[in-house]
């Protein structure tokens, strides 16, 4: 039996476990909250699912006028046949050193990167004034010179574009029948039947903007560039015999016929107004 001092002690020893374990218990309750101290920035960066994705170059410029998005398939040369371009130039106005590595959803200029301000300027240009000896009732009054000058002025680009429209077109072959009409979807010209080596004409005065192979479904091709309006395409020729860059006369050979990529003996032959293609039956004179 333990004496009343012992069990004081006992006791005591028993408390003050107690207290310990308590004091431990509670610290560990009331432990304060981790913080992040890291920045959003820091926190984002280092989250997987939030990584920036890769833009394709020109997305900035995605379905504005004057610029073209790249699909699947196109290479700089269709590209150019779709819009109505020299292939060349666009490859210019977008800066590119390989004209073979463009993207899918690359987004590239085709039009010339030129100010507005010519516009301007051509709108409010009016007739020159007579000289001073010149009958003075002739001249209008101020307040009228400028409302005359704008009829005149509003009627300039009208008047162009018509006579882009006005064109005088010829057969690219002497005889020879259709073998397929024009279809927006699946002919987007005229097949027209013909022998190996059959001489292939320009339809109109232009200039070679591409002249080879490398466009599939045409074979040996030539597209000419007649002026801000209107292409023309040559398809399945067996010979080439113009270059770019060269100037052609309307009825200038520029080609023999053939079969390249193509099932038989035929040309294809493509206009395209502002790069769409249209019905060259409508154009063409009648046989």
């Amino acid at each position: 039996m333990l004496g009343l001092r012992e069990r004081f002690v006992v006791w005591g020893l028993v408390a003050g476990a107690s207290l310990l374990v308590a004091g431990c218990g509670s610290t560990s309750l009331n432990r304060a909250p981790v913080e992040d101290r890291r920045s959003a920035a820091s926190r984002t960066v280092m989250d997987p699912n939030t990584q920036a994705v890769k833009q394709p170059p020109g997305f900035e410029n995605a379905g504005k006028p004057g610029y073209y998005t790249v699909k699947p398939g196109d290479t700089l040369i269709r590209v150019g046949l779709e819009t109505g371009q020299n292939w060349k130039d666009i490859r210019r106005w977008n800066n590119l050193d390989n004209p073979n590595q463009i993207e899918v959803g690359q987004v590239l200029r085709v039009v010339p990167p030129t100010s507005s301000a010519p516009a301007t300027q051509t709108a409010v240009v009016t007739r020159p004034i007579a000289s001073s000896t010149a009958n003075a009732s002739s001249v209008p009054p101020p307040g009228q010179a400028a409302s005359a000058a704008k009829p005149e002025a509003a009627t300039q680009p009208e008047a162009a574009a018509n006579g882009e429209d006005q064109m005088a077109w010829n057969w690219p072959v002497n005889g020879g029948s259709v073998l397929a009409g024009f279809d927006e979807v699946k002919n987007k010209g005229l097949d027209l039947s013909g022998t190996a080596g059959d001489p292939v004409f320009a339809a109109a005065d232009g200039r070679v903007v591409y002249a080879g192979a490398g466009l599939r479904g045409y074979g040996n091709l030539i597209i000419l560039k007649h002026n801000n309006t209107y292409l023309t395409a040559y398809a399945h020729n067996q010979a080439l015999l113009v270059k770019e860059d060269q100037s052609v006369r309307k009825g200038q050979k520029i080609a023999e016929m053939g079969n390249s990529d193509a099932d038989r003996v035929k040309l294809h032959f493509e206009v395209r107004r502002q790069g769409k293609p249209v019905d060259p039956a409508k154009y063409l004179p009648a046989r």
